[in-house]
């Protein structure tokens, strides 16, 4: 989701891998796994404070929302992250600005952005969660994680589901020797390759594995990228590995910004809707 300056480095397995087609995978049954966390959203109102924080203002990418708390509700069993067009005064403006988030003078667009940053976080096991999720022109939604220790992307980052401009997302970003600069493993797949305007009516089900040898993300048990901790060490000479220390959750619904697209022949509001999260670790 932090795409500040994406690199697509992908190893020639990977690279064989992605050719050969996404492989469906048995239905997982969550053998072998306990469930320690999770928040299936049934309390109609606010999300629940003990798991859950939030964003605010124009905060990464040059994207165009405002987040603010009011934009993620519970109803009816799900969590509802919507977007919606706006007229408002950025409270941060000034004039003659050259920073992107002060230079606007106003607000277009306001969505939300939550995480568990503060609440919980956790190092391998299974991260799971079904959604549906809007693909019109200039949406950006994501489920991803981030490492709790360390500047991005050195803290490293997971994508468990990203999507933008037609294209879903299974991406898995280190560090690199320049600060703010990431080596990124990235697959994509086009929404039209999996049922297009049908498919993104439908509730879908994102999942990432995570132990001590290996991070495989799938959505409805087809694999969409899998690879070894072992190439994930950061390359700025620390010898620090960001997929070895506990990572937190990231709920949000971006717009336009640098991988977004343009939304303004979009009509508004948009919903991102969650039906749950989970949290599994293997059974020692």
């Amino acid at each position: 989701m932090i795409a500040y300056s994406k690199i697509l480095t992908v190893g020639l397995a990977l690279t064989a891998f992605a050719l050969s087609g996404l492989q469906a995978q048995t239905k997982p049954d969550h053998k072998g796994y306990r469930l320690v966390w999770s928040d299936e959203f049934e309390r109609d109102g606010l999300p629940d404070t003990a798991n859950w924080q939030y964003e605010k203002g124009f905060v990464r990418n040059h994207e165009l929302q405002w987040y603010q708390p009011q934009n993620a509700y519970c109803k009816n069993g799900k969590l509802i992250i919507e977007a919606q067009k706006v007229h408002l005064p950025n409270p941060l403006y000034v004039p003659q600005s050259t920073d992107w988030r002060t230079s606007r003078e106003f607000i277009e667009y306001t969505s939300a952005s939550l995480n568990t940053r503060h609440a919980h976080s956790w190092q391998y096991g299974r991260m799971e969660m079904r959604a549906r999720i809007d693909t019109a022109a200039g949406l950006w939604p994501a489920f991803w994680t981030l490492g709790v220790k360390g500047q991005w992307p050195s803290n490293g980052e997971i994508d468990i589901m990203e999507y933008y401009r037609g294209m879903l997302l299974a991406n898995i970003a280190c560090g690199t020797a320049t600060a703010y600069k990431a080596k990124w493993y990235s697959t994509d797949k086009p929404i039209s390759a999996l049922g297009g305007k049908e498919w993104s009516k439908k509730f879908h089900n994102w999942r990432m594995d995570w132990d001590e040898n290996e991070i495989s993300l799938y959505v409805d048990d087809i694999l969409l990228n899998r690879v070894a901790l072992k190439d994930l060490m950061n390359q700025d000479g620390t010898g620090i590995n960001p997929f070895k220390q506990p990572h937190y959750i990231l709920l949000n619904l971006a717009l336009g910004g640098d991988n977004g697209g343009d939304p303004s022949r979009t009509t508004f509001p948009r919903k991102y809707e969650i039906e749950y999260v989970k949290t599994y670790q293997k059974i020692n």
